[in-house]
C-alpha cells in the first residue's frame, strides 16, 4: 500500500486558484461566525436555566455531542489558521502580479 503525501505540508499558494479559494475562505469565514453566534446563544440559554433543567441538558447524547463538536473545532483552529496564512500570500502573490 503506498502512502499518500501530506498536502498541508507541501501545499503552495501557487496551487490555489485565487477564485475558488477566496470563495472557501468565504464559505469558511460565514460558517465560523454562524458557530460563534449559535455558541453565545446557547451560553445565554444556559445562563437562564435553572439548576436541575442545566443538569438535565448536560446528561443527555446532545449536549455530548455539542462538546465533542466545540473540541474538534477548536482543533481544527490551526488548520484555519495555515488556510488564512494562504489565502494571504496567494492575495499577496495575486497583488504582485497586477
Amino acid at each position: 500500500m503506498s502512502e499518500q503525501p501530506d498536502t498541508s505540508e507541501n501545499f503552495a499558494p501557487r496551487d490555489l486558484d485565487y477564485e475558488q479559494a477566496r470563495l472557501a475562505y468565504s464559505i469558511i469565514e460565514s460558517l465560523l461566525e454562524h458557530t460563534r453566534v449559535v455558541s453565545d446563544l446557547i451560553a445565554l440559554m444556559a445562563q437562564v436555566l435553572d439548576e436541575e433543567s442545566t443538569r438535565a441538558l448536560t446528561n443527555t447524547p446532545h449536549w455530548k455531542a455539542y462538546l465533542d463538536s466545540r473540541r474538534a473545532l477548536e482543533r481544527t483552529r490551526q488548520d484555519i489558521e495555515r488556510f488564512t496564512e494562504l489565502m494571504t500570500s496567494l492575495s499577496n502573490e495575486k497583488e504582485d502580479k497586477s
